[in-house]
């Protein structure tokens, strides 16, 4: 099959997206976002904040784009490197199939991928997270936060990666207390759900109704009705990925910040300083890769006796006094 065949040129889908690209410049980095779009407030805005702020402060302009589905997956990144732009930068474990089908064809081409791991394609950077370790200071929080002994996780679906943020929760939780309560409700059933707030309010509505009174999601855009529908209700949301605790001052208790913005930042400068490797990233609370957000918008919320335990368990997850069972390793949580 052809790469003309294979890429769909033709297709209407194919017509649109090259439009899209027709004005793209060579050599300028460049970025595709996962679905839920630039403004999810969440993951995919997270890596729109590190590629501005590279811009901001090189004055080193890039690409990006949107895509309206799947279908243009393997075309954005093909058309983007067989366009010259370097690197191309994949939020998202959905971009993998993809990839896997583009980069061999470009080995000039650096290439990084977010949220898991391709480490048998030599021009491919992966950056993965310790989300579990996150979301355990969050998880802590939202036990000494609650008022009635039960607190809500909402995923997008029902997936190892989105597992990993729930488990972490849950032992972080169960920390403080024991015997709280944890009702888990996912939202859809594939990557469909990240793009659906309004499953996310009625889901989170759902667990609010059985008693829940802190809600962390893991859902991309579909998190802001989670948010919403806890700040309709008057009890506690917890963000996740870029800082939320903005988009309802005083009833988001605190955000699971995941830095994919410096992932973005760090991938885009160490190209321009020709310093870019192709290897694995992992990055946790150590390498201040995830951990809760404290700002003006949740100061009112977080004690001082709140702020001494996250600072307390962070120690201890560095040093390794804490453990952190991550439920990607055996597909279990331990509690």
């Amino acid at each position: 099959m052809s790469k003309t065949t294979k890429t769909g040129i033709a297709a209407l889908a194919g017509v649109a997206l090259s439009t899209l690209l027709a004005g793209t410049a060579l050599a300028d980095p460049a970025l595709v976002y996962d679905g839920g779009g630039k403004f999810d407030a969440s993951f995919n805005e997270a890596a729109y904040n590190g590629a501005e702020l590279f811009k901001t402060d090189t004055g080193q302009d890039y690409q990006d784009l949107e895509i309206s589905g799947d279908a243009q997956r393997e075309q954005a990144i093909r058309q983007f490197a067989a366009r010259g732009n370097n690197p191309i930068v994949l939020p998202g474990f959905s971009w993998e199939t993809a990839l896997r089908a583009v980069a061999p064809d470009f080995p000039d081409t650096s290439f990084l991928i977010i949220d898991t791991v391709v480490d048998d394609i030599e021009n491919v950077r992966s950056v993965i997270f310790k989300e579990h370790e996150g979301s355990y200071l969050v998880g802590a929080l939202a036990a000494m936060a609650t008022e009635t002994g039960t607190i809500g996780f909402i995923p997008a679906f029902d997936f190892s990666l989105l597992q990993a943020f729930g488990c972490g929760y849950k032992q972080g939780a169960a920390y403080v207390n024991p015997d709280i309560e944890v009702i888990e409700t996912a939202i859809g059933t594939g990557f469909d759900a990240f793009n659906n707030p309004g499953g996310g309010t009625e889901v989170a509505r759902s667990q609010i109704d059985r008693g829940a009174d802190v809600i962390y999601h893991a859902a991309g855009g579909a998190g802001v009705g989670v948010l919403q529908a806890a700040a309709d209700a008057g009890v506690f949301g917890i963000g996740v990925d870029s800082n939320q605790n903005h988009l309802h001052p005083g009833q988001v208790l605190t955000s699971m910040l995941k830095r994919v913005d410096v992932a973005v930042y760090d991938a885009f400068e160490d190209f321009a300083n020709d310093e870019w490797t192709n290897d694995v990233e992992v990055l946790g609370l150590a390498e201040d890769g995830v951990g809760a957000a404290f700002d003006e918008n949740n100061a009112e919320l977080i004690t001082d006796d709140m702020r001494a335990m996250v600072d307390d368990i962070t120690a201890k997850i560095v040093s390794g006094e804490i453990v952190v069972h991550d439920y990607r390793e055996d597909e279990s949580c331990p509690v």
